[in-house]
This record gives C-alpha cells, structure tokens and sequence, in this order.
C-alpha cells in the first residue's frame, strides 16, 4: 500500500523563515560555535551534555536545520516526521528563554553592575509587564508558529501519515 501524497500546508512552507529566525537567536542567546562534539564514549555520557545550555541549544539548532529542509518547496517528507521533529524542538525552545537568562546571570559580574547602578552608568532593569523582553516574545512568536504548522499538517492529512510535497 502506497501512502497519499499531499501538498506542504502554505504554515509548513512558511515554516523556512522561522527556522532561520530561531536557529539565529539560539545561535545568538547561546554563542554556540559554529561546530560541537558529541561524546559517544558511553550510553550514559549525554548526561553531562544534556545539562549544558549550549549543548542544548546546539541540539536544537540541528533539528531546526532537519525542519528548514524539510519546510523547503519540493523537499518530501511525511506527516510523522514533521510531527516529530516539532515534538522534540517543544522542550528546548520552550525552556530557552529562562536557560539564556539563567546563562546571563551565571556570567554576570554583579559587583561591577552593583557599582554601575550606584554610579548612574547601568539603566536599571524593566520593572513592568509593558517594558518585556521584546526578543523573548519574537522567540515565543516563532515557536508558536511551529505548532500552528503541525496543525495544519494534521489538517490536510485528516490525520493520516501521508508524504507532503
């Protein structure tokens, strides 16, 4: 049995823009470097891995290069593999907007920002919901569309697995 093929939803071929977008903010927020090494030495080595910010970010920046392919006019993928891809980007994107501020403070010297904001240098920081971080609701933006593609997937697969091209 031979599985239906059907046009890209025009929100998974939009999708080629936002993974661009992502992929360059996390590359950004993380200063991931242009090359990682996995550590295949054991099964259990990827804890270590799994705990580091930019590791994560590198990881998710390779499945965001796997979808901008796969968003690409005339690349064919199936249903199941967009899905997929986009379930494992949810964790990772939705934590990298409190894992970049996390990084931040960690790297902060904050006896010099002390000094800075007795001294007037350092503005202070937003003290309300209308001054948020404008790059974090891009981010938001962005990862929301990643899902509103998988419905739309789902939508003209009626659910079914089937090739989209």
């Amino acid at each position: 049995m031979s599985m239906d093929v059907v046009p890209k939803p025009t929100e998974l071929l939009a999708l080629h823009g936002v993974t661009e977008e992502l992929f360059d903010t996390l590359k950004h927020w993380f200063d991931v470097p242009d090359g990682v090494t996995l550590d295949l030495s054991a099964v259990d080595a990827v804890v270590h891995e799994m705990a580091d910010p930019v590791m994560i970010a590198a990881l998710a920046m390779r499945k965001l290069q796997a979808l901008h392919l796969l968003a690409t006019p005339g690349v064919r993928t199936s249903t199941d593999v967009v899905i997929t891809i986009v379930q494992d980007l949810a964790r990772a994107l939705l934590q990298a907007p409190a894992m970049r501020l996390k990084l931040e403070a960690a790297h902060t010297d904050w006896d010099a920002a002390l000094a800075g904001l007795e001294d007037g240098a350092m503005q202070p920081a937003p003290t309300g919901a209308d001054e948020d971080d404008l790059e974090a609701a891009r981010f938001e933006e962005l990862h929301a569309a990643l899902h509103v593609a998988v419905q739309a997937v789902l939508d003209v697969s009626d659910g079914d697995i089937v090739y989209l091209e």
